[in-house]
């Protein structure tokens, strides 16, 4: 790692064995202020890294690209892969950054890269981000009591900022989005229906293909899943809320029989749907 001259302020964090194990945790977060052109460089660490440029402009180079990123721009990445990152000399930068893991990292991020976010992003808030990365600072700074548990409250809040923000689409995928949202409503208006990809498909004059790739990159869950959750969800209701047996829920949901609609539930819940009507 080559560094110029720069001013930083940093905690470094040793997670307990149960924040290891149960949590997202804090391996590094600092901010950091270039006097002169700095370059840092790494690879293969078990680590993901979310930054943010506060001022200046430099450059980014991951998976063997180099990207141009300015004051705004947002970072999320993998540090098991090659990375690098340097200010110029004519516009040095401040940056503010943490070094994160831990339960639920590693889906997180693979759930990310599915939608086909990018790994740079503008978001059009980027002060929830450095608010949400000053908080957490503080927070590592002080070591108060529960201070694990709320900094993974903070990267959680932090990683869901990634996802909201980073919505851009472009070309296809942006004029497709209207037609994803139709055919969400139509999966909640027709739930009680037979309703398969070809017809989907037919209705709304989208390759099946390409519609089922479209819909799991925009909501991160495939139609078929999508479509099982909410007549889970309405079976719930009419399991709590009325006193129409196991056999008419299942018609009503639009499960074919009683038997399916039992082994989908079980699989969904963790118990029959006589045992969530009994605890619920």
């Amino acid at each position: 790692m080559v560094m110029g001259k720069s001013l930083s302020d940093r905690v470094l964090a040793t997670p307990s064995a149960y924040a290891r194990q149960h949590y997202l945790y804090v391996q590094e977060i600092g901010t950091l202020t270039s006097m002169e052109p700095h370059i840092s460089s790494r690879e293969n660490i078990s680590s993901y890294l979310f930054l943010t440029v506060i001022q200046g402009e430099g450059y980014l180079t991951y998976r063997g690209k180099k990207h141009f990123i300015r004051a705004g721009d947002c970072v999320y990445i993998n540090c098991r892969n090659q990375y690098a990152h340097e200010s110029t000399a004519e516009h040095p930068w401040t940056l503010m950054w943490v070094h994160f893991n831990g339960n639920g990292a590693d889906d997180f991020y693979k759930a990310y890269q599915e939608q086909d976010r990018g790994s740079i992003f503008h978001p059009a808030n980027a002060a929830a981000f450095t608010d949400s990365l000053t908080d957490l600072f503080g927070l590592m700074q002080e070591k108060p009591s529960l201070m694990e548990l709320s900094a993974h409250k903070y990267l959680t809040d932090l990683i869901t900022l990634c996802f909201l923000e980073n919505r851009a689409e472009a070309g296809e995928g942006r004029e497709l989005s209207p037609k994803l949202m139709q055919v969400r409503k139509y999966l909640e208006e027709h739930y009680q229906e037979k309703i398969s990809l070809e017809e989907l498909s037919g209705l709304f004059f989208i390759s099946k293909y390409h519609l089922s790739r479209e819909y799991k990159k925009k909501y991160g869950i495939t139609i078929g899943s999508d479509l099982t959750g909410r007549r889970i969800s309405h079976a719930k209701s009419l399991l709590r809320f009325s006193d129409s047996s196991i056999e008419e829920i299942a018609l009503l949901c639009g499960f074919a029989d009683a038997g399916y609609f039992i082994k989908v539930f079980k699989k969904a819940e963790n118990m029959t749907p006589l045992e969530y009507r009994r605890k619920w």
